[in-house]
């Protein structure tokens, strides 16, 4: 089969099903296209020709006076087959097959999956889908969905693969809307009748633009060569997985989402465990994971300062900390006596620390940066989450903010608490600086326990 990477730096693409009502998905995907500056060629694939969005439709891939790398299919399924075929011989590299209706649709379904699975294996043509918004590779402003928008194309060094087509679109939003965080590519597997989660890896594993990799699945194709394929890229790169169908009823689910049969669970842990990959339970976690790897270094231990005005935060922190194996560091003779020049109380100078009320006599500004010295500057502290009220505006986090990118020796996480709009605010401007910051401690808490879990495989194999 042709390699990936030769797809997914396709610089030439066609749409078939490109309507002419501007409002229709291939219509929205050729201007989405334009709109977000690739420079490839583009053409649309429609029996009546014309034009929409200033972009030409011609009758067959026959006409369009170019070659073409990668063709995106939004059309009726029993369409399909003869569209691939009509791509394979035109020596096209790749296909992305948006349309439903296949396997896991029914009998008819699957019978057109399968027969385009016999001319993707006889003709090397690498395929996506079907059932997927396809890929993304924001090194060249490639997209196959008509999901896209600018931001999810701004460049970052978070690889993303999905089963599951609108999700991954609108996630991926998400993080593009994170602006400094950003996505490197993104691929959608779907019924994945050819290119799998194994494929995914193997190419992320050489793409020097991704850093960290995020997966959403499903189910696992091949479990021996998913593992093996997994312990050669955590080796080099984190992957963190985020699974769908653990229990009954969500099993069920995907077998009518993506023709899957349900991976159980404890069998899923195991592979899990053998290839090194972090298994996150939720999509805040993800994402907190996403940027602890993007935004900071490894720990180099397990042990985390507390930082709080909230002594209920703490606790619930404490009891996260030590449910994840973590411990709760113990400061040295030193970090005690820099701490008891902003902080009154010898009990509220331990760990966790607690600001309030002393901040009220030293300033949030002076308070936070002097406690975050200490803490940088003990060996036995590993990784630091700071707990803080929300307040308005990037004001009150200049200093903070600055004073952490100047001293970027250990992750912090940052965890916001307050009125929805001074969390937004605040919250944006600490993502903008590079700074982790999430809505509770707990998260964070689970974030770094998925750094340190990957620094302790990095240093086994060191």
């Amino acid at each position: 089969m042709r390699p990936l990477k030769e797809v997914m730096e396709s610089g030439s693409l066609a749409v078939f099903g490109a309507s002419l009502d501007p409002f229709k998905p291939g219509a929205i995907l050729l201007k989405t296209l334009t709109d977000t500056g690739f420079k490839g060629k583009i053409a649309g694939i429609n029996p009546k020709g014309g034009s929409v969005h200033g972009i030409t439709l011609y009758p067959s891939l026959d006409n369009v006076p170019f070659q073409v790398d990668l063709a995106v299919m939004l059309i009726p399924p029993s369409s399909v087959p003869r569209a691939v075929q009509e791509c394979a011989k035109k020596g096209v590299k790749g296909v992305v097959i948006s349309s439903e209706g296949f396997a896991e649709a029914g009998e008819q379904g699957r019978r057109y999956q399968d027969e385009i699975s016999d001319i993707l294996q006889s003709s090397g043509m690498r395929g996506f889908g079907p059932n997927t918004l396809g890929i993304v590779n924001t090194s060249t402003g490639l997209t196959t969905s008509y999901f896209t928008d600018q931001n999810m194309l701004l460049p970052g060094g978070v690889g993303f693969v999905s089963q599951s087509g609108i999700f991954v679109g609108a996630l991926l939003r998400y993080i593009g809307s994170l602006e400094s965080l950003g996505i490197s590519k993104g691929i959608g597997l779907g019924n994945k009748v050819d290119v799998d989660e194994s494929d995914a890896l193997d190419y992320f594993l050489e793409d020097d633009q991704t850093r960290t990799i995020g997966m959403y699945l499903e189910d696992i194709r091949n479990g021996p060569r998913f593992i093996n394929t997994a312990r050669q890229v955590t080796d080099r790169k984190p992957v963190l997985l985020l699974k769908g169908g653990q229990t009954v009823e969500g099993s069920r689910a995907i077998a009518s989402h993506t023709a899957s049969l349900a991976l159980n669970n404890s069998v899923l842990n195991g592979a899990v465990r053998q290839g090194g990959i972090l298994r996150t339970d939720g999509i805040d976690e993800l994402i907190a994971a996403l940027m602890g790897f993007e935004w900071m270094p490894l720990p180099k231990g397990n042990k985390i300062a507390l930082v709080t005005f909230s002594g209920a935060q703490a606790i619930m922190s404490i009891d996260a900390a030590i449910k994840k194996e973590l411990a709760i560091a113990r400061f040295s003779h030193q970090t005690a006596e820099a701490l008891s020049k902003v902080i009154a109380t010898p009990s509220k100078a331990q760990n966790p620390v607690d600001i309030f009320p002393d901040m009220m006599v030293h300033g949030f500004d002076k308070i936070s940066t002097e406690i975050l010295r200490a803490l940088l500057n003990d060996d036995g502290v590993h990784g630091i989450v700071f707990i803080s009220f929300a307040v308005s505006g990037a004001d009150p986090f200049h200093l903070l903010s600055s004073f952490i990118n100047e001293n970027r020796s250990k992750p912090v996480f940052i965890s916001l608490l307050g009125s929805k709009e001074d969390t937004r605010s605040a919250g944006d401007y600490l993502l903008k600086q590079k700074i982790p910051c999430v809505s509770y401690p707990e998260t964070a808490i689970q974030a770094f326990s998925h750094m340190w879990n990957y620094a302790k495989r990095r240093m086994k194999n060191e």
